[in-house]
């Protein structure tokens, strides 16, 4: 038999689980099958917000609009013959007041309990037997207190389940951080704010779907169990699937199954989905994320860029009827920037970058002067540095002394070749011959926000770029990619010129919600055993 939890044994849980026997004892059902609210709290507010709605005496006699309503009690106090109190939905709370007199409880007649001393009334048995954290039905009348509250006058209350465990104390709630992540649905009952940051990620993504399609995008699915994986940089969780005794892994990317759907004919493709990487985890990283990938037929990096920036700037306009918004951490006291996602963003080569933001020339740099400026940085291991290439160099320079700069959004075009073996070399001869591919990373608050090439068609320079993914992986290199000789089948089947972007979502929703940790816009991220 498993161990207990420590909770059991509490006398919270002990006298919850005595008063849940009494009320089956008393013959109210504590946990039903079924209620049906018709309003929300939050709808019951704006439709009546300049409405003076009655007085209690019209709600007791059923006069003023009746209502119905069900939430969880959070908060409760007893005045002589009236109790007031709060009942929490999704959208918000609303003040009940229970009356003595016209208060009847669903499953009980205080006269079919037989018994020496009178069975308690209604209202002692909300009293004494329903506790904060209890999910009540509400049949009642709306009215307005003296200080002109909103209010339900409540007629008849169904108990639609009763708790054995505590809300978090109520003056000092929910604090630590490590138990808000860990138990995300007390940090919900507690914090209006979470709440409203997890609604507001659901209309992102909306939005986000919504823009999609009207460019005339379909939403597809594809595996995330793969027997080969790739499509980015970075080492992958793997499982055994029993059924065939063979080895798999978590999909890091979406990418090489979304392309051969390209392949298949299948023009304006995206996918939504969670992706899998097994790396560190810190206040922008978690193993598991949601991705979105795109893929366009006869579309290219430039066109890519003007759907990037019209994407976030409907966002935006969207959610707050402009395309300014604030981002910083009161926390840290930063100073709140305001960021403005109005298309067109800047766009500025990495090289160009780099000039602009350290006053830094590449052209002009040796690799072993490029190597050298990043080993007195501290910016990497120096045997790799001074091995380098001078593509690899560059996107390192450019991540030591650029990215922080780019608080506004910017795209940043035109990266090394090293750097991605999936895209199309420069369409421009000089470019090409720098080793430059068709890629553009768009940043904001000094943070990647989405990653996008004209894609790679040509099946021989193709394989090449993956062969030389396979000697790295071969070498020991855990973030290189094996070699997909199915990709390259496809491949070689044709793929017409196309246009691909990776958007991180989370990442989205931090910037839109004000949050500082993707840990505070994924419901349950991931935590130590």
């Amino acid at each position: 038999m498993p161990n207990k939890p420590d909770y059991v044994d509490t006398e919270e849980y002990q006298n919850r689980l005595k008063k849940l026997n009494e009320l089956r004892q008393l013959g109210i059902v504590p946990y039903p099958h079924h209620f049906e609210p018709k309003e929300s709290a939050h709808a019951l507010h704006n439709r009546y917000a300049d409405d003076s709605v009655g007085t209690s005496e019209e709600a007791s006699n059923k006069a003023t609009p009746p209502v119905v309503v069900a939430g969880r009690l959070v908060l409760f106090r007893a005045m002589g013959k009236n109790a007031f109190a709060h009942i929490q939905d999704a959208t918000g709370r609303i003040q009940l007041m229970f009356n003595r007199d016209h208060l009847h409880i669903e499953g009980y007649n205080p006269e079919d309990i037989a018994g020496e001393e009178p069975a308690p009334s209604p209202m002692k048995v909300i009293e004494k037997k329903v506790d904060f954290g209890d999910w009540l039905g509400i049949k009642g009348c709306l009215f307005r207190t003296k200080k002109g509250e909103l209010t339900v006058y409540v007629h008849h209350v169904t108990l639609l389940c009763k708790s054995l465990l505590p809300l978090p104390e109520k003056h000092a709630g929910l604090v630590d951080k490590e138990m808000r992540y860990r138990k995300r649905w007390l940090d919900l009952i507690d914090h209006d704010e979470v709440r409203n940051t997890f609604r507001m990620r659901s209309e992102i993504l909306r939005i986000t779907r919504s823009f999609f399609e009207d460019e005339g995008f379909l939403e597809v699915e594809t595996p995330v169990l793969q027997h080969i994986y790739g499509g980015a940089n970075a080492r992958p969780f793997t499982t055994h699937l029993h059924s065939l005794d063979q080895d798999m892994f978590c999909r890091i990317s979406l990418e090489i199954s979304l392309k051969k759907l390209i392949i298949g004919g299948m023009d304006k493709i995206f996918e939504i989905g969670k992706v899998f990487r097994n790396e560190g985890i810190d206040k922008n990283h978690n193993p598991e994320f949601t991705l979105l990938e795109a893929y366009a037929a006869y579309w290219d990096y430039n066109k890519l860029m003007s759907f990037t920036e019209n994407l976030f700037e409907e966002i935006a306009l969207t959610l707050f009827s402009t395309t300014k918004v604030k981002y910083g951490n009161p926390e840290l006291d930063e100073e709140l920037v305001e960021v403005d996602y109005k298309a067109p963003w800047p766009r500025l080569t990495m090289h160009q970058s780099i000039k602009k933001f350290a006053d830094i020339d590449i052209d002009a740099m040796k690799r072993e002067e490029m190597a050298a400026f990043l080993i007195e940085k501290e910016a990497g291991d120096p045997k790799f540095l001074k091995e380098a290439s001078r593509g690899l160099l560059t996107a390192l320079i450019f991540e030591e002394t650029v990215e922080q700069h780019l608080l506004q959004p910017h795209h940043i075009i035109d990266h090394p070749i090293e750097t991605t073996p999936l895209c199309k070399p420069h369409r421009n001869e000089k470019d090409r011959e720098k080793g430059l591919v068709e890629r553009f990373e768009s940043y904001v608050m000094g943070h990647e926000i989405c990653n996008a090439y004209t894609e790679l068609n040509d099946p021989i320079i193709q394989r090449k770029l993956l062969e030389e993914q396979q000697e790295r992986c071969e070498a020991g290199d855990e973030e290189a990619n094996p070699l997909d000789e199915e990709f390259i089948e496809a491949i070689c089947q044709g793929m017409p010129p196309t246009g691909g972007i990776g958007i991180g979502m989370d990442r989205v929703v931090m910037l839109f919600t004000n949050s500082h940790s993707i840990r505070d816009v994924l419901f349950f991220p991931l935590m130590k055993g």
